[in-house]
């Protein structure tokens, strides 16, 4: 065993078992293709489905582009893959010698989604968890970013396979994190931020979405989940709330059309310049 005074504390080059190494947590972060040019990569996670996430992924590239930066979308929800839709995009993803190519929105979005690789978009993926967390490593490894400023990761709910698996090998700058209102919402959140700790990755902050429905005729905000929980949940864990997203139908019905892209969505720039903050760190 090596002795303490010729010890150089570096485990990646030393053959050695001894108590530092046992100490020193190893890494799984997995190289990027070699032709990508990555700037900051964003989590988007929750801890239980139905929340929204996606929905808020593709506003959060959306309202970046908008601000003149390059985005992309890697959709590692493979077993409930919405991306493509809310973009209207519905062509194969193609390769050639150096990788996969991602496909690009109407606005100019790189996204890569199973659904761009399938045959057809509708056929349900059964696949067994340790094959889905391999696809989406691939969807980092293999396919090609081209000079993205912001890489959103649209994350499958909860803390199973995958989430750990793009947590372990991605370099994540930070996570933001999609809640409801209900009370259930502590527990949810709990969760997911106990896993981001344990796994040493920043959390920008919540966003809380269906947070209330706005009266078409007097513009009152109706809860109509409630009195909302998510502050105080956010406060207990030292987070910030960056925005509160409403239930309007306008939006649901631009995504079901394909036109993400034209919806305009201020309750997000609070979520939004919280990324760009991180994208000048």
């Amino acid at each position: 065993m090596m002795s303490e005074e010729t010890c150089s504390h570096d485990c990646s080059a030393c053959g050695e078992v001894c108590p530092s190494r046992a100490q020193s947590p190893q890494s799984f972060l997995v190289e990027p293709n070699a032709q990508s040019k990555i700037g900051r990569v964003v989590g988007v996670v929750s801890g239980k489905g139905g929340v929204g996430k996606s929905l808020i992924t593709a506003l959060l590239a959306v309202e970046l582009k908008r601000r003149g930066y390059q985005t992309g979308v890697l959709d590692a929800d493979v077993t409930g893959p919405s991306i493509p839709k809310v973009f209207g995009v519905h062509q194969k993803a193609m390769g050639n010698e150096l990788g996969i190519l991602p496909v690009r929105t109407r606005t100019g979005i790189d996204i890569i989604s199973v659904n761009l690789l399938l045959k057809d978009e509708n056929e349900p993926v059964v696949w067994r968890g340790p094959i889905i967390a391999n696809v989406v490593k691939q969807f980092w490894t293999d396919v090609v970013w081209k000079n993205v400023d912001f890489l959103f990761v649209d994350m499958p709910p909860g803390t199973g396979d995958v989430p750990l698996t793009v947590f372990q090998s991605v370099p994540l700058g930070g996570i933001v994190i999609v809640t409801s209102p209900q009370e259930l919402v502590s527990m949810i959140v709990s969760k997911a931020v106990g896993m981001a700790k344990l796994m040493h990755i920043p959390i920008l902050g919540i966003v809380e979405n269906m947070s209330y429905l706005k009266c078409p005729h007097c513009g009152e905000e109706i809860p109509l989940f409630g009195e909302s929980h998510t502050e105080q949940t956010a406060r207990r864990y030292g987070l910030k709330l960056l925005g509160r997203c409403p239930l309007d139908p306008s939006v649901a019905a631009k995504c079901d059309a394909g036109d993400a892209e034209k919806i305009d969505a201020p309750w997000l720039s609070g979520a939004a310049d919280a990324v760009e903050r991180l994208g000048r760190d």
